[in-house]
């Protein structure tokens, strides 16, 4: 084995979705920056970016019922949902400008627009769902929202499903005609593709990170092994970002900073059921997220899903959960074990003890039958095929385990997290949804962190590429209307593509 060391202004981990976003974001700012991005697989966006491991479901709050609870006082918080929205709005202000500079092309190739529908059945979420719908579409980022309990307007908008069904109880739906079905993957490619061209960024393949220390000068030092030719390389940088998705929590773990102390972390892999008949999959176009069972988790809420694949729709059923001690879907089995430390290990001890609920459900999700799957199906379509649908294992994720206020010692995190060392020179990305429909501003948040002294200076810059930036848009609505006109038109989501056939 040889040895060499290179010297770099920053280092992205991981060449999916997040550092793709990071790089370009940084590009632009500081176009003199070297950036050298080191990634494990033979190519981008094949973990958690992936098309197929990806809800790509544009998280938008639009639909998604676990992002507004209702309060004891019977008052619905939509507060989650707000900021979902307003950092999605961020991110199609972001592609929409790399659009018009023509940084990247054919959007329609990694977005499209789609309806997102809430379902729900029963008194008490029927009940639920209207008070919400209320709630929502007196905010300017929902007012497009319809809602309706008449089974004639949801055979309209959710034929497939309201296709033979009973109705021994009271069902109603909201409908947003402005929402997207999102190919992370192609969107990662894309990012990658006008890195490289635009010069100063390496993107390395087959290269694993095996340790990261920090050198006597404070800087960052990446060990790295080249996999293809089996060579161990050294690259010192002042910042380092890491992005490896599940596998962010180790090299977390390896720089040793004090914030890296008692977090551990919950591995969890999705599995849906993918419609194989041609017939039924044209006869469904929208998004519909239903409600999770009492006492399943967050991550469990049931959606039939229109996926637009290689330019081909896709129906797809789930989430069922299982479980897998890897930490990325390419990982090894050891992966849980490995992050298990003295700092963190009372941490996940705790969490184990709190969290019996949730391994008896992923130990009945993981025991579930096909049929038992179907019957889930069901509920959604109630003249599902087993013979027209196949179970496929989609990504893994790792929730963030860790110590808070209110939670006390172990609990466990449902949502994205960052990472930062006091000075800024190292970030990490750990947890999972919303993940990557807010890319742009976890990023932004990233750099804040870890640029402040910048931040000034880069602002205008910013607010060129994302208009909103600094500004809440619910407070702005005329500024919020521009954006959706001009986001809509950038990346052609003005109309229906061409899918829908029935």
């Amino acid at each position: 084995m040889s040895e060499k060391t290179m010297k770099t202004d920053v280092i992205l981990i991981g060449a999916g979705i997040m550092s793709a976003t990071l790089g370009t974001l940084l590009k632009e700012v500081a176009p003199h920056l070297n950036i050298r991005v080191f990634e494990r697989l033979e190519r981008a966006g094949e973990e958690s970016s992936n098309v197929w491991n990806n809800a790509g479901t544009g998280h938008a709050a639009l639909c998604e019922l676990n992002y507004t609870h209702e309060l004891e006082d019977g008052s619905i918080d939509i507060t989650k949902a707000e900021k979902v929205n307003e950092q999605f709005q961020v991110s199609k202000q972001f592609w929409a400008y790399l659009v018009n500079t023509q940084r990247i092309q054919r959007p329609e190739e990694f977005i499209a627009p789609l309806p997102h529908i809430s379902f729900v059945q029963g008194e008490n979420d029927v009940d639920f769902l209207r008070k919400r719908f209320h709630k929502m579409a007196a905010n300017p980022l929902f007012q497009e929202m319809a809602y309706s309990e008449d089974p004639k307007q949801l055979e309209e908008w959710i034929p497939l499903m309201m296709k033979d069904r009973t109705l021994t109880e009271p069902i109603a739906a909201t409908k947003i005609d402005g929402g997207t079905d999102v190919d992370f993957g192609d969107l990662t490619h894309k990012l990658f593709s006008h890195l490289e061209a635009a010069g100063e960024v390496e993107v390395n393949y087959e290269h694993s990170v095996e340790d990261i220390s920090r050198t006597a000068d404070g800087a960052w030092e990446v060990k790295i092994k080249d996999l293809a030719n089996d060579r161990i390389e050294h690259h010192n940088a002042g910042f380092v970002f890491i992005g490896g998705g599940g596998g962010s929590l180790h090299l977390l773990q390896k720089t040793g900073i004090p914030e890296s102390k008692n977090i551990g972390g919950f591995p969890v892999s999705g599995q849906f059921m993918v419609c194989s008949n041609q017939e039924v999959v044209h006869e469904h176009f929208s998004k519909v997220y239903g409600k999770a069972k009492v006492g399943a988790p967050p991550m469990s809420v049931p959606h039939l899903d229109t996926r637009i694949i290689d330019g081909e729709p896709a129906l797809l059923f789930g989430p069922f959960a299982g479980f897998s001690p890897k930490f990325l879907k390419t990982g090894s089995l050891m992966d849980l074990m490995k992050s298990v430390r003295k700092d963190n290990l009372f941490t996940m001890a705790a969490a184990g003890a709190k969290n019996m609920p949730l391994t008896k459900y992923l130990i009945e999700q993981v025991l579930q039958s096909k049929e038992k799957r179907m019957e889930e199906l069901r509920e959604f379509i109630p003249t599902a095929q087993s013979e027209d649908w196949d179970l496929v294992t989609a990504g893994q994720r790792v929730q963030v385990i860790k110590d808070t206020d209110g939670g006390g010692k172990g609990t466990l995190q449902f949502g994205t997290e960052v990472v930062t060392s006091a000075d800024g020179s190292i970030s990490a990305l750990l947890g999972a949804s919303p993940g990557a429909s807010t890319a742009v501003s976890v990023m932004l948040e990233v750099m804040e962190r870890c640029f402040p002294e910048d931040m000034e200076q880069w602002a205008p810059k910013i607010r060129e590429m994302i208009p909103s930036y600094g500004v809440n848009l619910v407070d702005d609505p005329e500024l919020l209307q521009r954006v959706h006109e001009t986001t809509d038109e950038a990346l052609q989501l003005r109309s229906e593509p061409e899918l829908q056939l029935s």
